[in-house]
């Protein structure tokens, strides 16, 4: 009977995996003949997990149920659910916070002690430091997220950042995540273009529109066009400057939502971002601690060139 139940949470772990299998495979995976898995399969049935039978390869894949099933996890990955609940507890969508905290209570009354000693190694050697963003309701993630699978047109109501506010109408595209905030990439059908909203900023409008047929993405990849759409076109001053240092050096620096860092050689880069004020972009870029050769705009140069002249008189 010890052997069977083994056999049966070893079966299970398999169908876990987001595949088809075909008897045979289980079979050698579990060590048992063909008629020997069947009999397992009805037995996982008759305790309610939906196993369904994929024509074709005479396999069997895991559906959805209606209840989560016990899940199997190796070292590798009890360790990293841990650590993104203990992040969840504390991250930018509000309402998760106590949820994360009730899940993370449920995994570590059940890690082997080898486990939760590494978990609190980590976890005594971290500092998170708290970003003071603002935080996005998740069930307007988990709605935006459905039209997006189901490709809904989606109406909102939005806040610029000047705080007037307006009604959008988007082709939804994908959801961005920065580290600080969260965006939707959207087709705006009424300005015809591809745009960038804060997540947090949007009240989404119930029912949501019609279908729409996917057109053709953004040139730059999602995360590309976020960083451009964040750190450079919404500026009065788009500046282009090359620092003389490799891509991986300026990145290092530079986070993705204030510039957006493109290789020229293995000893150059290009840097593109964005401000309404020329001082800003002076000092930002003036305070890198490498060289660097500013392109454009050209009032970015010349404010550079009265800047040094006035440095120079206090120091002279």
């Amino acid at each position: 009977m010890k052997e069977t139940s083994a056999r049966l949470l070893r079966l299970l772990s398999l169908l876990q995996t987001p595949r088809d299998w075909s008897g045979a495979e289980l079979a050698e995976r579990l060590a048992v003949d063909a008629r020997t898995v069947r009999r397992d399969i009805e037995k996982l049935r008759d305790l309610g997990y939906p196993v369904h039978a994929v024509a074709g390869v005479a396999g069997y894949r895991l559906g959805a149920g209606a209840q989560v099933p016990p899940l199997l996890l190796d070292d590798d990955e009890a360790i990293a659910v841990t650590v993104g609940l203990r992040t969840a507890a504390g991250g930018t969508i509000a309402g998760i916070e106590e949820s994360s905290l009730r899940a993370l209570a449920k995994l570590e009354q059940v890690l082997p002690a080898r486990l939760r000693h590494r978990v609190a190694a980590l976890e005594s050697a971290t500092v998170a430091v708290p970003s003071g963003a603002p935080r996005v309701d998740p069930d307007v993630l988990t709605t935006l997220a459905a039209v997006i699978r189901d490709q809904h047109r989606l109406r909102f109501d939005y806040r610029r950042h000047d705080g007037t506010e307006t009604r959008r109408t988007v082709e939804p595209h994908r959801l961005v995540h920065t580290g600080r905030h969260w965006y939707l990439i959207g087709w705006d059908t009424d300005r015809e273009d591809w745009r960038t909203y804060r997540v947090d900023r949007l009240t989404p409008r119930i029912p949501t529109g019609p279908r729409f047929t996917p057109r053709e993405a953004p040139e730059l990849d999602p995360a590309g066009f976020v960083t451009h759409g964040v750190s450079t076109a919404p500026y009065r001053y788009q500046a282009r400057i090359t620092l003389h240092v490799p891509a991986e050096v300026a990145a290092e620096r530079i986070a993705p939502t204030v510039g957006v860092v493109e290789a020229v050689d293995e000893h150059s880069c290009v840097l593109r971002t964005g401000s309404n004020s020329l001082d800003e972009l002076a000092v930002y870029v003036g305070l890198f601690g490498f060289d660097f050769v500013i392109h454009e705009p050209q009032a970015l140069v010349e404010h550079v060139r009265e800047l040094t002249a006035r440095l120079r008189r206090a120091v002279d």
